[in-house]
């Protein structure tokens, strides 16, 4: 069944999320902050083994040594010119916000920001790694579930350890996943067979960078504005086929 693995990724959200809020309010603040950091952390060295892949003989085979950093940097400053354009970061707070008034009757302002915040962030971590990208298409194409299997279980744990420091925004970014992966899915199921592999993996690396900006985040290093930065996955691959097209002439 296409689409399987986002379904049980969408639960094991929601029900981590459960069990954060469960728990969470048990906990001091500055064990809160400190497993938020935990998970900057580990979604740093996450985003390290995704953007190490740009040496990958795959890409370099197909553009060149060089070409692959200028087709990501390309991909990162068309995409974030566009996105900010769009306003993607503003209108994904104002969801957060709006969402956060219909299922809360706390509307006081620190509660709304740690919701919106939850949200935001959680939708980012979950929906642009490396595993929802590759996961989402190899679900798509028919070649099993196994990636976002092991994402949902990882998801799960995250999920219950964001809910607890930031509450019930996490459980709503299970509809940002659903939507993302749902996409991906549709992507590798109608036309995953004609994409080349090094297009699918400089997707895969531009994500990596991006998720870089959502560790930033969670460190409290710098509010990077991540969601601007999407399009760049649209973008990189776009740029690399024509430089590609150039280089093959």
């Amino acid at each position: 069944m296409h689409g399987l693995g986002t379904i049980i990724n969408v639960i094991a959200i929601v029900v981590g999320a459960g069990i954060g809020v469960a728990v969470g309010h048990r906990l001091p603040e500055r064990t809160r902050d400190t497993v938020t950091s935990g998970l900057g952390l580990v979604t740093l060295m996450v985003a390290a083994l995704s953007v190490k892949d740009i040496t990958s003989s795959t890409l370099t085979d197909e553009v060149g040594s060089a070409a692959p950093i200028l087709i990501i940097l390309g991909g990162i400053l068309l995409g974030g010119i566009i996105g900010s354009l769009l306003k993607i970061e503003e209108r994904l707070e104002h969801l957060g916000a709006w969402a956060q008034r219909r299922m809360s009757r706390n509307n006081d302002v620190g509660s709304r920001k740690r919701f919106v915040e939850g949200f935001v962030d959680a939708s980012l971590l979950f929906a642009i790694g490396p595993l929802a990208i590759l996961g989402s298409i190899s679900d798509g194409l028919g070649h099993g579930i196994d990636q976002l299997v092991l994402k949902s279980s990882l998801d799960l744990v995250a999920s219950i350890a964001f809910a607890a420091a930031l509450g019930w925004g996490v459980a709503l970014s299970a509809l940002t996943v659903g939507v993302v992966q749902g996409a991906f899915t549709l992507v590798g199921f109608f036309v995953g067979q004609v994409i080349p592999e090094p297009y699918i993996l400089i997707i895969s690396v531009t994500g990596g960078l991006i998720l870089i900006g959502v560790a930033l985040r969670l460190l409290r290093i710098k509010a990077v504005p991540v969601a601007d930065l999407l399009p760049a996955l649209v973008c990189a691959p776009i740029i690399m086929a024509v430089v590609a097209a150039f280089m093959h002439r």
